[in-house]
């Protein structure tokens, strides 16, 4: 069986249609298509049913995925670290949200870095939940962290820690609102003041607002940069209120630059997942990684 169609049913599978597949390959999508064909009349199965939107794999082509997978993430380690017997540094491909991963995974995995007959050379993508996940499942990446539980057995996920919310501000706003205001009346206190957000949809603030106060933020945002540490540098100079995780902001409240405006019963927390390609934790240095991050979450509290 050619092993180049392999690979493209392989990046089809992931990607669930054959448009994406043939972006991530860099072919043309009825180059995609052919390839898909021949190897259908070679299985004489067929191997997707065509969607409106995308592709879903039959039977056949769920089981030839999750027996072929592994192999072929082993054979593309090979090619990445070269023959070398000699050679036992390995690369880490890992992605996940820049936040996230340039403060809390990056400072772990550094240790793990270097050529010591254990180590491994590591790269590093940002991006989204749905950009990690796709990038991870076309194989762009080894291992990815995201807030994102992936549906389906492809790709497998390890909750890897907690983070918790807390709404700040700095110490002039905070004066305004006044915590004892903002128990006593909730959200309405909050309504016309100025939001620091991430993106338009204000996704922490109105997770907050729902968790917290059983309602909707009523104001837009009024600075919008998609950077949390960004986000807290626009809190610390007064641009507004912030939804922001404690670990972010916990030296700038123990500083006074912001001020925590309310510390709720049962503070909102979002969940971060460790992801792998399914069978891909056979190979040992990703191994050693997702366990490695797995020890260091238990001292981030």
């Amino acid at each position: 069986m050619d092993l180049a169609l392999l690979r493209t049913f392989l990046t089809v599978h992931r990607a669930g249609s054959f448009t994406r597949a043939a972006a991530l390959l860099g072919l043309s999508q009825p180059a995609v298509t052919s390839q898909i064909r021949a190897l259908e009349r070679q299985l004489g199965r067929p191997l997707f049913l065509r969607q409106a939107r995308g592709v879903t794999p039959t039977t056949i082509g769920d089981e030839l995925a999750h027996k072929a997978a592994p192999h072929l993430d082993a054979l593309v380690e090979i090619t990445e670290t070269g023959l070398d017997e000699d050679s036992s540094l390995r690369t880490l491909h890992l992605a996940g949200p820049p936040e996230f991963t340039a403060e809390r995974a990056l400072p772990a995995l550094t240790e793990l870095t270097g050529d010591d007959g254990q180590g491994f050379a590591l790269r590093v993508s940002f991006g989204n939940a749905e950009e990690t996940l796709e990038g991870l499942s076309a194989g762009h990446h080894d291992l990815a962290i995201t807030t994102t539980r992936p549906h389906g057995t492809l790709l497998t996920a390890t909750a890897l820690c907690d983070e918790e919310h807390v709404l700040v501000a700095a110490p002039r706003w905070a004066a305004e609102v006044g915590a004892g205001k903002l128990r006593c009346k909730g959200a309405s206190v909050l309504q016309d003041l100025p939001l620091v957000e991430v993106h338009e949809s204000l996704p922490l603030v109105a997770r907050y607002w729902a968790s917290v106060f059983d309602s909707h933020p009523a104001a837009s945002g009024t600075v919008i940069v998609p950077d949390l540490r960004a986000v807290l540098a626009c809190a610390v100079a007064g641009a507004g209120l912030a939804v922001l995780p404690r670990y972010l902001c916990a030296p700038a409240l123990e500083r006074g630059e912001v001020v925590a405006l309310l510390d709720p019963a049962v503070p909102p927390l979002r969940t971060y997942f460790l992801v792998v390609r399914t069978g891909t934790l056979a190979m040992p240095h990703l191994t050693r990684a997702h366990e490695w991050l797995q020890r260091a979450a238990t001292d981030w509290g």
